[in-house]
């Protein structure tokens, strides 16, 4: 990456230093910015920015920076996308149309479909048509400005083909310009033939599939999905424990639609995230509140199949930090555009622009464990930046839904 000026932002947002690893509550509410600024890049890391005004001379004389002028645009760090399924074999359209006839998500599972109809078509593809299909959601998700990604594996529910997943992610790290984040998804859901003993099945998971894991470096955090027809709190704690054990930290799917006593055990284990929480009770919230772990909404998913959207507000007025993720996967959001995720958060989470900014960028950088690299506009850190159009205002982004405002990816 060249080193490169951009000159003449109309707003360069959330930019600044010393910035905390998270925010919340209040300080939600404000976005750091500067108008009519620049900003200096220099072998791909923030060198220097600052109001055109108080730009070195030396920026109006020189030649050797590639220069962008982003008059009448704003310039922002990248959206960050916490939660994705993006590597699977195929689209479940069918499904969609079930939904429309009357079944729920639940519904679908309990005749075969759902994760399980993934695991089946993933089962019988191999690693290289896994890759080209995954790089194509990869490119699009980066023209929307997601610059880093977490992706589950937890479509193939055997060691053989989470293995074979792994690998794919492995490789799209490898290739990809995003920063990317591995996750073992082994317990996303029970295979058919385990079905009458999930216990033997999270055995599996833990003598077999998480030495393989941990000996090959092919995941950064573990997954697990603690829900009534999945796994339950002491399956999940058995399978975090052991996660702790070779040395992975854990990130879980809980209250999506119960409220199981997940959420309490995650933050004693000092999960890193816990992800959906649609359904809450007090002491959920209590158990955050006096926690480290921050917890991802994803609102994309409770507008696809139609379940209640998590309440940002309640987080907000708690002091509980949250980010916003896609949860981009083939059966319950097939998007990764972030763009449609702020409007969601707008519309539906009745958030502001600027705590949703707040929620896609700094605090889903901690979720990944990437707050010292992205998520704020510091010096030092990666120049993984978003060129608007010329567009208005931050809040015509999801205003202005169905929409790409991005004009331009820098750095990735």
């Amino acid at each position: 990456m060249s080193n490169i000026l951009i000159k003449n932002i109309q707003a360069l947002f959330q930019c600044g230093e010393n910035f905390p690893a998270f925010l919340k509550g209040k300080e939600m509410d404000n976005v750091p910015q500067i108008q009519n600024a620049f900003v200096l890049i220099e072998n791909g890391l923030i060198k220097d920015y600052g109001s055109m005004k108080d730009a070195p001379s030396m920026f109006h004389e020189t030649n050797i920076f590639e220069t962008i002028d982003a008059n009448g645009k704003f310039v922002l760090p990248c959206f960050i996308d916490s939660h994705t399924h993006i590597v699977f074999a195929k689209y479940r359209e069918e499904e969609f149309v079930d939904r429309i006839n009357g079944l729920s998500y639940e519904d679908i599972a309990k005749k075969g479909g759902g994760i399980l109809n993934s695991a089946q078509k993933l089962a019988s593809s191999s690693e290289e048509f896994l890759f080209n299909f995954s790089m194509e959601r990869i490119n699009l998700i980066k023209k929307y400005g997601t610059g880093a990604v977490e992706i589950k594996s937890g479509y193939g529910l055997s060691p053989d083909a989470e293995i074979k997943m792994l690998r794919v992610i492995k490789k799209i790290k490898e290739k990809s310009t995003l920063d990317v984040k591995a996750t073992f998804l082994g317990a996303h859901a029970i295979p058919l033939e385990y079905k009458n003993n999930t216990e033997k099945y999270v055995d599996l998971i833990i003598e077999k599939m998480l030495p393989i894991v941990a000996e090959e470096q092919l995941a950064d955090f573990v997954d697990v999905f603690c829900e009534r027809n999945y796994f339950s709190v002491k399956q999940m704690e058995k399978i975090l424990i052991a996660t702790d054990k070779v040395g992975l930290r854990s990130k879980v799917h809980v209250n999506q639609f119960s409220s199981l006593g997940g959420i309490q055990k995650a933050v004693e284990l000092k999960s890193l995230s816990v992800d959906h929480l649609e359904v809450m009770e007090n002491e959920d919230y209590q158990a955050l509140k006096r926690s480290n772990t921050i917890a991802t909404l994803l609102p994309a998913c409770s507008y696809f199949i139609n379940i209640p959207y998590a309440n940002a507000k309640k987080f907000l007025k708690k002091d509980i930090p949250f980010c916003l993720a896609s949860d981009f996967n083939p059966g319950s959001t097939p998007t990764g555009n972030m763009q449609f995720v702020m409007s969601l958060a707008c519309t539906q989470m009745k958030l502001t622009p600027e705590q949703a900014l707040n929620a896609m960028t700094i605090n889903a950088a901690y979720s990944m464990g990437l707050q010292n690299e992205l998520g704020t506009i510091s010096k030092g850190k990666k120049a993984k930046l978003i060129l608007t159009n010329s567009i208005p205002s931050l809040a015509y982004i999801p205003y202005a839904f169905g929409q790409n405002h991005i004009e331009n990816t820098i750095g990735f």
